[in-house]
């Protein structure tokens, strides 16, 4: 056994060393190495069955001029006009809900929340021009497509970008899915599909083709389904019961 004097540095040693290797990998984790990677640009689609959608849009201001051509101050320390954003994303097909910001990595992010009405339009609205939109049925099942076109953005110079950002799109399906084409490992939480692709190849227009086939009954309306078959059923049981116990008193009363 070691004495005091030499098993406490030790530890000390061992536990400033995990620490160290603790915060170095949150540290690339930042830079897109590590834990975490670091989305540049991301479209996160909630889809309804009647085709109606919400979008969260989640990107750096240096993206989405480098990407959407807007004309924002690129600026590390300046200040976004909220405002701004809100008439780029405000078209005749699309109604902002919220924009909200932050900082991260010495970039200023937005987050722009917009409702459409029928997803298959978004294409029309000029932040999202880049794609087209496909949302029909299949035999027995829904198929909804897009494909990321080229970009149509401008040079940003130097911002702090190390060629390891990704671009993502996260499509939330309202019914049970039977095939998609996100990859292996890209289906989360049972109805959620990532497809990611780096922010040069993104710069550069590689295409980028989604395709994904689900039930043509939501999620929820067969969750509602089973609950009222469950309510209809318990109902039965009791009223039975009761009946069978109704029954077996006015027997008794008649033996009596």
């Amino acid at each position: 056994m070691l004495p005091m004097s030499l098993g406490r540095p030790r530890t000390a040693r061992f536990a400033a060393v995990f620490l160290v290797s603790v915060l170095t990998a949150a540290g690339c984790g930042g830079s897109g190495q590590g834990f975490v990677k670091q989305y540049e640009y991301e479209e996160e689609i909630y889809l309804s069955m009647d085709g109606s959608a919400t979008v969260y849009v989640n990107a750096s201001i240096p993206a989405l001029a480098a990407l959407r051509g807007f004309d924002l101050d690129l600026r590390p320390n300046a200040l976004l006009d909220r405002s701004r954003v809100r008439e780029l994303y405000t078209t005749p097909v699309t109604r902002v809900a919220r924009v909200s910001t932050w900082r991260r990595l010495g970039r200023r992010f937005v987050q722009v929340r917009v409702a459409v009405d029928d997803i298959r339009r978004l294409g029309e609205a000029a932040p999202f021009a880049w794609s087209s939109y496909q949302f029909e049925p299949l035999g027995e099942m829904m198929v909804y497509r897009q494909r990321l076109g080229a970009p149509s953005g401008k040079d940003v110079g130097h911002v702090g970008w190390t060629g390891r950002e990704l671009v993502a799109v996260r499509l939330h399906l309202p019914a049970r899915i039977h095939y998609h084409n996100a990859g292996a490992g890209n289906l989360k939480r049972g109805n959620i599909l990532v497809w990611e692709q780096s922010l040069k190849d993104r710069q550069n227009g590689a295409v980028l083709d989604l395709e994904a086939r689900m039930d043509r009954s939501s999620i929820l309306y067969s969750t509602l389904l089973l609950f009222a078959a469950s309510g209809a059923l318990a109902l039965f049981v009791m009223a039975a019961v009761i009946w069978w116990v109704i029954r077996r008193g006015h027997r008794s009363r008649a033996q009596a």
